[in-house]
């Protein structure tokens, strides 16, 4: 029974060639979508499945609440203090490690100079985490201060093919010995590093750092936990939570500016889990996927696919009169329902998993678009052919055929032998609607959705690069120092005639980097959460900021303790209250700053900036101050450029550095790169939409051939006495689109407005500072999509009304 399915389906595709072949390509090309997001899935549900124990590991998560709300939200970090109370306090674990991300280094051995970045940890991080080790011994090897543990590639790097074990690494002034030689990191692990630095060594160095071991100071750590083998997960969880609500109230009463909150987070989530901050552990928790993202790409996935089920469902009903005369004589010799429905089910389940083969091969051309649409995408998965790969795309080619089959496979099992000669737009959805008009209407209505969100979002998207930020960044190049003093790199781009102005900075403002601390006004107790940046004096006229009142700082400090000077923007004013928000009575008024670093520092505002941007265009505009830079800093040094040949002065640029710092890489950016990439997910995610928009047109308009090739094929007779009669061609060709043109115009009636309330409502609410939608942007799809059909209907009904009427009606 099953082999005759198959052939009876084989034979009826054979003799629907063109229709079979629209549905196949339709197939194909809305199933290589959900291959690609397949196999985009699995990579990411593929992090960290190596580790034995990865079940019952933990990281603790942050949820931070500052007092002013700017930088509120979730964080993967969280301080040492908070780890440190967790293995003395907390019950119910068999494990606590703690990792911190800011070691960064330069290793050398006798000539071999190797930048080497990775974290402290505790020797319990072997315990917890399964990285096998090569040389050295796993319980030892993070024991003792100044111990490092190299991985493979970067023990090969400073030895070449002799033993690190036991041999010394110079870092800075300071002698490291290799303890450990270990594996490398496996692509899909949530942490990346090439060198493991005992702990105890950074307890060391952090002597001297009396925040080392704040609650508060929770941005450059991160905490493990491994729960018992045998213990219930479940209630250990809400046991470990109780105890770590408990630690979070006794410690948040020493800090009446911020409020922490601990939770556990599940290994097996941290890549495809909650949403966290961007910059939380200063961008090396490794890849993060929120799940929302993921069901918005799997919904807008799922949406293309339908639009090729929808085809194949209207080109189904639509060839019904020829087989009822099949269905009719199937069931008159005893053919059950059951009979009919599996045998066209078999139909398009055929069609799916032959569509596979060409889907796939489209999956190999697609693959490297996808990862190289952004750096992030590279870094995150790789999208290979695995067998569990494959079999998932078996099974979900066969789910596409079923969903492909199962209205026509219904509509045709109820066909009884006397209406066998039926006509099938009977079926109806609605009154005066028929099932193969809505699922038309539908797949068109999705269609423009797709293609005016493209237009939009492009528009929004090229409006928020051109934002005026309140700064200029034209032509600014940021150069980062990576840990080397300026002086001598500024030396020699201020000989540089192309090098029109220099400053330094701590970070690049306005593309979500971030630095602060509170802020106080004279004597109050009420403070405010501040965003900062370190600028030497050269800063505020190169990139063009606006001073209303007072100037710039009057000397460069040598030292972070003799920084005495702020230059604040408008906001501040206005957060304070400040002797009536008059800028020019601000000056001269005596502020107390406090972070990380600095405790109750007094400093006397001698500038008022107009408001700008800090962070991103999305973020509203709050209270900023700018400090001057000093020696102590780390920096950025921004070099306005002016030349004719752009590739020669950055030649000169890259040469300069190199006799600067012979080690590490050139690694400079334009401001207004850098702004680009501050956006690169909106971008990204643009591109994809726009793609899946070029994919659902196709598909759409693959249909819509098909229909319009069906329609003319059995209209010819009615086409020929109508010429016969005297109907003109444009009269025809009115006859036959006006249909379909109806369709189009019911689909842009709710397409628009739905596409409109949803960047005005849900979108564009994310955005306070952007630009309205304009009528052009609804419109450009619409008018994209109108003429594609019209080309399509029109070809195709010009044919049908110039043939001769006598070939077409010889037979009558």
């Amino acid at each position: 029974m099953i082999g005759s399915y198959f052939k009876t389906s084989g034979r009826s595709l054979m003799r629907n060639k063109l229709f079979s072949s629209i549905n196949m390509a339709g197939l194909a090309i809305s199933m290589s979508v959900g291959l690609l997001l397949i196999a985009f899935v699995l990579d990411l549900h593929s992090y960290d499945r190596f580790h034995m124990n990865g079940n019952r590991i933990y990281r603790i998560t942050s949820v931070a609440t500052f007092k002013g709300e700017q930088g509120s939200g979730r964080y993967a970090s969280t301080s040492v203090k908070t780890g440190k109370l967790i293995r003395e306090k907390v019950s119910g674990i068999e494990e606590v490690t703690i990792l911190r991300n800011d070691f960064r280094q330069d290793a050398k051995v006798g000539g071999n100079v190797l930048p080497v970045k990775g974290f402290w940890a505790e020797p319990s991080f072997f315990r917890i985490f399964t990285f096998p080790m090569l040389e050295g011994n796993p319980e030892t090897a993070l024991r003792d201060p100044y111990s490092i543990v190299l991985t493979e590639t970067a023990a090969k790097k400073l030895f070449g093919n002799q033993s690190a074990l036991g041999k010394a690494v110079q870092m800075d002034t300071l002698d490291y010995q290799v303890t450990g030689v270990m594996q490398d990191v496996p692509f899909f692990s949530h942490i990346h590093f090439e060198a493991l630095v005992s702990f105890a060594t950074a307890e060391q160095t952090g002597k001297n750092d009396s925040h080392f071991g704040d609650w508060t100071n929770m941005f450059s750590n991160a905490v493990y936990v491994l729960l018992p083998e045998n213990a219930d997960l479940a209630s250990s969880q809400a046991s470990i939570q109780s105890q770590l609500d408990a630690i979070a109230r006794a410690e948040n009463l020493a800090d009446e500016n911020t409020r922490i909150r601990l939770e556990l987070l599940p290994l097996y989530q941290i890549v495809v889990g909650e949403s966290l901050r961007s910059g939380s552990m200063s961008g090396s928790a490794g890849p993060h996927m929120p799940p929302v993202v993921l069901w918005i790409l799997g919904g807008l996935a799922f949406i293309v696919i339908l639009s090729a089920c929808f085809n194949y469902t209207n080109l189904s009903i639509a060839r019904a009169m020829r087989r009822f005369k099949e269905i009719g004589l199937r069931k008159a010799v005893g053919a059950q329902k059951g009979q009919i429905w599996q045998q066209f089910l078999t139909e398009a389940i055929l069609i799916s998993v032959t569509s596979l083969l060409l889907s796939c091969f489209i999956f190999l051309v697609l693959r490297p678009q996808l990862i190289n649409m952004a750096p992030e995408i590279q870094r995150t998965v790789k999208l290979d052919l695995t067998p569990l790969t494959v079999a998932a795309f078996i099974v979900f080619s066969i789910a596409v055929g079923v969903i492909a089959g199962l209205i026509p496979a219904l509509f045709f099992s109820k066909v009884s032998p006397i209406h066998a000669l039926g006509n099938a737009s009977s079926v109806k959805v609605f009154k005066h609607v028929t099932l193969r008009r809505a699922l038309v209407v539908i797949q068109y209505t999705v269609t423009l959705i797709f293609i005016t969100t493209t237009a939009i979002g492009y528009v929004q998207y090229r409006n928020i690069l051109a934002f005026d930020l309140g700064f200029s960044t034209e032509n600014i190049l940021n150069i980062n120092m990576q840990g080397n003093k300026p002086d001598a790199l500024f030396k020699e781009l201020s000989e540089m005639p192309e090098v029109t102005g220099l400053s330094r900075s701590l970070i690049t403002t306005g593309v979500g980097n971030a630095w602060g601390g509170h802020m106080k006004y004279k004597d109050s107790q009420d403070s405010a959460l501040v965003m900062t940046n370190n600028i030497d004096e050269n800063y505020l006229p190169l990139h063009g900021y606006k001073l209303i009142a007072g100037g710039n700082f009057s000397a460069r400090p040598a030292t972070a303790e003799a920084v005495s000077e702020v230059i604040v923007n408008e906001q501040v004013l206005k957060r304070f209250n400040m002797n009536g928000n008059d800028p020019q009575k601000a000056i001269g008024e005596e502020i107390t700053f406090s972070s990380f670093k600095i405790k109750g520092r007094k400093m006397k505002i001698v500038g008022v900036m107009q408001d700008f941007h800090y962070g991103k265009v999305e973020n509203l505009i709050g209270p900023v101050a700018f400090m001057p830079w000093t020696p102590d800093d780390g920096a950025i040094v921004n070099a306005k450029i002016q030349s004719t040949d752009l590739p020669a002065t950055l030649a000169k640029i890259r040469s300069a550095w190199k006799k600067t710092d012979r080690v590490h890489p050139f690694v400079a950016e334009f401001y207004d790169e850098a702004i680009e990439d501050a956006y690169s997910e909106f971008s990204t995610m643009i591109k994809i939409i726009g793609f899946l928009s070029f994919l659902a047109v196709s598909i759409a308009s693959m249909g819509l051939f098909g229909m319009v090739v069906f329609t003319t094929e059995t209209r010819l007779k009615e086409i020929g006495i109508r010429k016969v009669m005297g109907a003109s061609s444009g009269s025809l060709v009115y006859l036959l689109s006006h249909g379909f043109l109806l369709l189009l115009s019911v689909s842009a009636l709710i397409a628009l407005p739905v596409t409109y309330l949803f960047f005005e409502n849900m979108v564009l609410v994310r955005f306070p500072y952007h630009t309205p939608v304009q009528i052009f942007e609804l419109f450009a799809g619409l008018l994209a999509v109108l003429l594609i059909a019209f080309v399509m209907i029109g070809t195709q009904t010009m044919k049908a009304a110039s043939s001769n009427p006598v070939k077409v009606l010889r037979n009558e």
